[in-house]
């Protein structure tokens, strides 16, 4: 019987259908599948991932958005200190408490009081009197106030002027309404000048504060200075300094108590965090300075646990803070959004400190301060714990700093360790969860989409975070995320980007294949926007990506309405446009040898199109089908026919590929059998160029084409045979595979044997079964089926073979010894897979042809 290559002799019609190339059909396939992608004749197709620019600046929106300016919030915006909002700032409010009826009792202390506890002792005069109780009204009444920052301008010495005079000021002040004291306030000027300083409002003389310190909670300070720096630990109530020298024994109790809560904290601003607010009100002092005192408050108020919303003294500390706004300098301004943000603040207020992170985080420059400061886990935070709907423009400039963060390696990386891709994830799905379209709310979160999935497209570029996107189901959120806004082309910009990154990958394709609505999304965005190329080209890689390894996917994809027709549309398309940029370029005087190297927009296209063309033919029903598209075939031979491989490789040896695939079909309607004699002549300018690979290319379809009469007659008659036994000196597997299979079916007919004969064809077969026989039993049974069919008449070995004759015998014996051939040294699987082959493939054919041979050998 004769043999030829992509017909196997059987007597059975109902046998299963011959594959070209006898592809192996092993029941519990294992490594073989590495080993056959390469030879099999249907072959799925690679390309590159399609170049994402990054912006040359730092937005809120790139410079390819679609949003009108008019339309979308500004990336450039004014912030001062106007732009905060005081009276949003008071601290959360209790219920209010009657007051209690309570007679003071005297506190008299036992003989064998701590010495170590000293008490204020009584003034000795009237005077004294007046004084102290004067002060202790004023503290008193700058608590009651809630401000007692608001400064006047006072003279040095104007602050050791007469008690007397200071008292009865006193005593009118306490007669003012709390309308008359911030109206005062508001006149105080907020800032002094060389010659005059800084006190209260309410006139704390220097005397007055060291009578202070004197007191009992100076003494407690000081006493405890050594341990001001302790942290308290975690489940007490308290960042005081655990020690018994906060404690004090009351007469007639026998129990110790602390001091109450508010008293600390009355006392610990004053000590701790007024002289800081002091430091920043002086406006000449240098950014470094003021830098410095920043950091400073931020321990401090750490330390004594007053950071937050319950603070009474907040709204006083973030009026400080808010005034610094108005200096330009972004070390300065990165310290204060960092307490801001501590402080728990919100509405208008949160709106601003975001607005100024954002601004911070534009300049790339600032990278360095921001990985410092930590900036990251405070917008972290942020979006962890603020509202949506009462924040969404904070959160969007949150979003967008820290979008603008993404974009450097150190603060990505960081982003992943804390666990950011889980809130961003959940932050999507509070967004996918407001589906009414027509609300100006479901725009305003579209504006926060556009960060987000930015962020994601960044993110999509670290292997960890790969891990956690597949592990936290972002394929079916970002699906949901890309079916609401598909009239929202920023967004499906942005998703299609993290598909386009994520598909490279089979873990992901897998995840994104299960979402079955994918495929009618893409199909939907290619045809809304089938002439943006940024977006097309991504949509067809990320297809190509999931038919590539995946039958199901092929089906699936194939069986979505009107994806063959999309696919044909967007075919001719991108083909007109690719003619009309060739015409362009040669009436513009361009010669060939200055052709671009790199493919122009539309070339790439039709690269990842015919890529997925191809990658679908793999699908036996789907494959038929498309053999039997003339459109899709008249396609894939014009590109041969207007394109040379010199002009744009991949694309031509992409439609070749493709052309192959389908060309394994035999069916009756098949349109690459109605055009197989001119595909022959395109193929035949692909063959006769310098390109390697076109010319393994063009071999491999002349081996399905040439199971015709009519192309073998063809291959006769252009000489193309003389061309393929050539290709058997290349000393390359791949090649002298293509053409054994060309020649194997040359070999079928009679009349074309002799050719075997001419440039030494018998010879450089034998060489090729020589040199890779026992490394590859694929192309070693191809040859020896050649020589089977060759030699079916022959009456004598050495008129047949020649000079061969010995050499074959020889290294067929050799061949066929089991023990001699097989390579223990590969590992067990491979080892197992040669061992299946040379048993199912090669031995038979062998020894047949070495028992024929020495039949007729003399």
């Amino acid at each position: 019987a004769l043999l030829c290559r992509g017909m196997q002799a059987s007597k059975n019609k109902n046998t299963q259908k011959a594959e070209p190339f006898y592809r192996l059909s092993v029941p519990k396939q294992t490594s073989s599948e590495i080993i056959n992608e390469a030879r099999n004749v249907l072959r799925t197709l690679r390309t590159r991932r399609p170049f994402t620019p990054t912006e040359d600046q730092r937005k809120l929106f790139g410079s390819g958005s679609s949003r009108a300016p008019q339309n979308r919030p500004p990336s450039v915006f004014s912030l001062h200190a106007s732009s905060f909002d005081v009276t949003e700032s008071r601290p959360v409010s209790g219920v209010r408490l009657s007051p209690l009826d309570h007679k003071p009792v005297l506190v008299t202390f036992t003989k064998d009081e701590d010495p170590s506890i000293s008490l204020p002792k009584p003034p000795a005069d009237a005077a004294e009197v007046r004084k102290v109780s004067s002060a202790r009204a004023r503290l008193f009444r700058r608590t009651s106030q809630g401000n007692f920052l608001s400064v006047k301008m006072v003279s040095p010495d104007q602050n050791e002027e007469n008690p007397d005079s200071e008292e009865a000021a006193m005593k009118s002040n306490l007669c003012r309404s709390n309308d008359n004291c911030l109206a005062e306030q508001r006149s105080h000027t907020p800032f002094n000048d060389g010659s005059r300083q800084l006190i209260c409002n309410e006139h704390i003389s220097r005397l007055e504060r060291e009578d202070f310190l004197k007191g009992t909670a100076g003494r407690f300070l000081f006493q405890l200075g050594g341990e001001s720096d302790q942290m308290k630990k975690p489940g007490t109530s308290s960042s005081w300094p655990r020690s018994t020298g906060w404690k004090r024994r009351v007469s007639g109790l026998k129990d110790e108590t602390r001091i109450d809560t508010s008293e600390e904290e009355e006392i610990f601003w004053h000590i701790k965090i007024l002289p800081i607010l002091h430091e920043l009100e002086k406006v000449e002092d240098n950014i470094e300075n003021l830098c410095l005192a920043c950091t400073k408050l931020y321990q401090a108020l750490s330390e004594g646990n007053m950071l937050g919303k319950r603070f009474k003294r907040r709204s006083v500390l973030l009026k400080t803070l808010y005034k610094l706004v108005d200096i330009d300098s972004d070390p300065l301004c990165l310290k204060l959004v960092k307490i801001i943000l501590a402080m728990k603040v919100d509405g208008k207020n949160l709106l601003g400190v975001c607005k100024l992170a954002f601004r911070i985080c534009r300049n790339e420059e600032n990278d360095g301060i921001i990985e410092n400061d930590r900036l990251l886990d405070c917008l972290l935070e942020v979006l962890r714990t603020e509202d949506l709907h009462k924040n969404h423009e904070a959160l969007l400039y949150c979003m967008g700093a820290i979008k603008f963060m993404s974009g450097n390696a150190v603060l990505l990386n960081e982003m992943v360790d804390k666990g950011a891709i889980e809130m961003f994830l959940q932050l999507m799905k509070q967004i996918n969860n407001n589906t009414k379209e027509n609300d100006t709310y479901f725009s305003n979160l579209g504006h926060l989409l556009v960060q987000l999935t930015a962020t994601l497209r960044n993110l999509a570029e670290s292997p960890p975070a790969r891990q956690q996107l597949i592990c936290r189901g972002a394929a079916s959120e970002l699906c949901v995320a890309l079916e609401q806004r598909m009239n929202d082309k920023d967004v499906c910009t942005y998703i299609i980007r993290i598909f386009s990154k994520l598909s490279s990958y089979d873990d992901f394709c897998a995840a994104l294949a299960g979402c079955s609505r994918c495929y009618i999304l893409f199909l939907a965005l290619l045809n809304e926007h089938q002439k943006q190329q940024d977006l097309v080209i991504r949509i067809i890689f990320i297809l190509g990506n999931l038919t590539e390894k995946n039958n199901q996917a092929r089906e699936q994809f194939f069986k979505e309405r009107g994806s063959v027709n999309t696919l044909i549309s967007l075919f001719q398309t991108y083909h007109e446009l690719d003619l009309d940029a060739q015409k362009s370029y040669h009436e513009g005087g361009g010669e060939e040898k200055n052709h671009p190297k790199h493919p122009s927009e539309a070339e790439d296209v039709l690269i990842k199109l015919i890529r997925v063309l191809a990658n679908l033919s793999i699908h036996p029903s789907v494959g038929a089908a498309l053999a039997a598209a003339t459109r899709i075939v008249e396609l894939l031979v014009t590109v041969l026919e207007y394109k040379s491989v010199d002009d744009c490789e991949e694309l031509v040896i992409n439609a070749a590929t493709t052309i192959n695939n389908l060309s394994y079909y035999k069916v009756e309607s098949s349109a690459v059998q109605d055009k197989k004699l001119h595909i022959a002549e395109m193929l035949l300018k692909l063959l006769m160029s310098n390109n390697m690979d076109g010319v393994v290319e063009a071999v491999r379809v002349f081996g399905n084409l040439s199971q015709y009469h009519e192309i073998c007659d063809f291959i006769i008659q252009k000489k193309i045979y003389k061309f393929v036994i050539a290709l058997l000196d290349a000393k390359n597997q791949d090649v002298c595979f293509s053409a054994c299979g060309v020649l194997l079916n040359l070999t079928v007919d009679e009349n074309k044997r002799a050719l075997l004969m001419e440039q030494g064809g018998i010879g450089k077969l034998v060489d090729c079964l020589e040199d890779f026989g026992p490394t590859d039993w694929q192309l070693a049974c191809l040859i020896c089926k050649t020589l089977w069919n060759y030699s079916e008449n022959m009456t004598s070995a050495a008129s047949c073979f020649g000079e061969d004759t010995d050499t074959l015998l020889v290294l067929l014996t050799s061949l066929l010894d089991e023990e001699l051939v097989l390579d223990y040294s590969l590992n067990r699987d491979l080892r197992d897979y040669h061992k299946l082959y040379w048993e199912r493939e090669f031995k038979p054919v062998a020894e047949k042809l070495l028992h024929r041979i020495q039949i007729h050998h003399s």
